[in-house]
């Protein structure tokens, strides 16, 4: 599942954002992000991600932005951080900020899809940041034990529990 091609997904090129001017925030200013949980075919495997601010492992998310919907951000987060296409099967829902409460600026509401890697790609904005990998369902638990909305987003998910 690999190629050298620029990031396609739904038929439009994906392009790379920086910045928060377009952020979205709800009534409670929480920040709104979108994520995927993305799945082999055969549902078997999960990719993650290297977490840019702290050690460990992530699922693929990040800011929903005020000119696209959530599942097109979620789309564009996939390629941005883990050099995927994705082709979404399931909305997984809203999912709370489960870290001890800061500030309300600092929180985020997640909002999580589940879909299948239709391609992985060699080049893409973030690969000198990030490394992806695939985890079965347990392995994946375990990386994601400091994370408990990416445990909860992982355990909605219909993946096969291995």
């Amino acid at each position: 599942m690999s190629s050298s091609a620029s990031g396609e997904s739904s038929g439009r090129s994906m392009e790379s954002r920086t910045g928060r001017s377009k952020q979205r925030y709800n009534t409670k200013g929480e920040r709104l992000v979108a994520g995927i949980v993305p799945l082999t075919p055969d549902q078997n495997y999960v990719l993650l991600i290297q977490s840019t601010r702290r050690k460990g492992w992530v699922l693929p998310k990040g800011g929903w932005e005020s000119d696209e919907t959530c599942q097109e951000a979620a789309e564009r987060e996939a390629w941005e951080e883990a050099g995927i296409s994705i082709q979404i099967n399931y909305d997984l829902g809203d999912i709370e900020e489960k870290r001890p409460q800061k500030s309300s600026k600092d929180r985020s509401r997640y909002h999580f899809f589940e879909g299948t890697v239709t391609n992985e790609f060699d080049e893409w904005p973030e690969r000198h940041k990030r490394e992806r990998q695939w985890f079965t369902f347990t392995q994946a638990w375990e990386a994601l034990t400091t994370r408990p909305e990416l445990q909860e987003a992982l355990n909605r998910c219909t993946m096969n529990r291995l």
